[in-house]
């Protein structure tokens, strides 16, 4: 076996130790490697943190995962989280808009709906109106790749993207719907754009295969303890098949050789036949800048979005709040958060360890909306109440109150993204022993991070297929209810 590829004794370095960087840890032990992982992090995790707020595990991170892709629940379970596998209590959210909180539409896809009935409430007259001039519009081209936001207002009016496509794609990627690429984000409408004329009618179509397919059980699902608990536990399973995974320890230098791979870190020097990069894109292209100059390239261009999670417990005597598991908020009605979730409505683990505390939490920040991030944590739970006291009505003083920010916490996927992910694997291809993975390639969900490192593992034995399937079919990443 080449000294480039994973099985028998070689040695290969993962550089992240976030869910992409300790799936590939795990999928590399399971194939016989030899692994150590690295981070500049004291903890593992990224973007997944469990976390407690007046008594009450919680997540400040990521809350749930999308389960109708196989790789993030199979990740759990061989982790041992199996039996702890939870959907929500409730999958019903609301949209606060045009002054109150309406019932989430149902039938549509990424708030791009079958019909105009299915947004009745939340569009006004003249926005349902519009969408029924879809039918006869002229076919718009897509070309290699379109924005969201651009092309569904075309078809169906501004008021739909304004309304229920942005806030929705909002609370994935924290982004512009004008600016987010359908192909990369939005992989079915995309080819429905490709296919039909109407868009309407291609949802429509698309509904039908979906139900006609019965797919039953939860959309998404969390994890009793915390979604935060998922890496703890793969890097649990990662040290019991022996595999190292040293904190702290930020990769410093990646160089080749003729004897395989270099890594510096902190002050040590590791040898590997192979290497897989799983950091943040402008880490990796610090890391690359010299072996692959083209890939570090393509990877300084990758735009991020800063975020910030504000989660606040009550006495629940004091904090009554509407049935759900939250709300999304249109930017155009110019709130300060972006969505809020009812943590102890929607998860029922959350919900019994205090009966007598309430957990929700709110999130703040879009791409480019940099002033309110810079407001100090008091001023951001004070935005954070004022906005929920509008919305809800719920103006009790909180026992507890935690800020969490994701600075350039989530990758943008802009028109083109396809073609610049693209790019860079192609760079990288270029040498032996060396894959990358993460959030800003195939999806920010975790079902993708970890299709992503698992192809990543593949492509370094020299199994390309997984990764053309990824690039073929891009895995979307839904919205998980409000706020996630």
């Amino acid at each position: 076996m080449s000294a480039a590829r994973t099985g028998g004794t070689g040695r290969v370095v993962v550089i992240g130790a976030g869910i992409a960087g300790l799936a590939a840890a795990h999928r590399l032990l399971e194939r016989g490697a030899r692994v150590t992982v690295l981070d500049a992090a004291d903890r593992v995790g990224g973007k997944l943190l469990p976390g407690e707020i007046a008594g009450v595990r919680t997540d400040l991170g990521a809350e749930s995962m999308l389960a109708r892709r196989p790789e993030g629940v199979a990740l759990a379970r061989e982790a041992g989280l199996g039996d702890r596998l939870q959907p929500p209590a409730t999958a019903t959210a609301s949209i606060w808009t045009r002054g109150a909180l309406r019932p989430m539409p149902k039938g549509h896809v990424m708030g791009v709906p079958g019909a105009a009935e299915a947004l009745a409430g939340v569009l006004s007259e003249e926005g349902l109106a519009r969408i029924g001039r879809d039918a006869d519009l002229p076919r718009t081209e897509v070309g290699d790749d379109v924005a969201v936001g651009e092309y569904v207002a075309e078809r169906l009016g501004r008021e739909v993207v304004d309304r229920l496509v942005e806030p929705m794609l909002g609370g994935v990627y924290a982004g512009d719907a004008y600016r987010i690429s359908m192909r990369a984000a939005v992989p079915q409408l995309f080819q429905i754009a490709r296919a039909h004329t109407s868009l309407t009618e291609g949802v429509r179509e698309l509904q039908a295969k979906m139900a006609a397919s019965q797919q039953t059980g939860p959309v998404f699902t969390g994890i009793e303890g915390g979604i935060g608990t998922l890496p703890l536990a793969v890097a649990d399973a990662v040290r019991a098949r022996g595999g190292e995974i040293l904190t702290g320890t930020p990769a410093r230098e990646l160089r080749r050789d003729t004897e395989g791979w270099r890594v510096v870190a902190g002050d040590r020097e590791l040898r590997a036949d192979a290497v897989v990069v799983a950091v943040p894109a402008p880490v990796a292209a610090g890391l690359l800048a010299d072996e692959s100059p083209g890939a570090a390239a393509e990877l300084r261009a990758i735009e991020y979005a800063s975020m910030a999670l504000v989660t606040l417990a009550y006495r629940r005597a004091d904090a009554g709040l509407p049935a759900g598991s939250g709300f999304l908020v249109p930017p155009v009605d110019g709130h300060s958060i972006k969505a809020s979730t009812f943590s102890s409505q929607k998860w029922s683990w959350v919900a019994d360890q205090d009966p007598d505390v309430l957990v929700l939490r709110t999130s703040l920040g879009r791409h480019g909306e940099t002033e309110i991030l810079q407001r100090d944590d008091t001023a951001l739970t004070d935005l954070s109440r004022h906005d929920l006291r509008e919305a809800t009505g719920l103006d009790a003083t909180p026992l507890e109150t935690r800020v969490v920010r994701w600075t350039d916490g989530l990758p943008q996927y802009p028109v083109g993204h396809h073609a610049r992910v693209a790019r860079i694997r192609d760079h990288v291809a270029k040498l032996p022993g060396l894959a990358v993975c993460g959030a800003q390639y195939d999806g920010v969900g975790i079902p993708a991070c970890i299709a992503s490192a698992d192809a990543a593992v593949d492509q370094i034995d020299g199994d390309l297929r997984a990764l053309r399937e990824l690039a073929a079919n891009p895995v979307q990443s839904l919205h998980g209810g409000a706020g996630e």
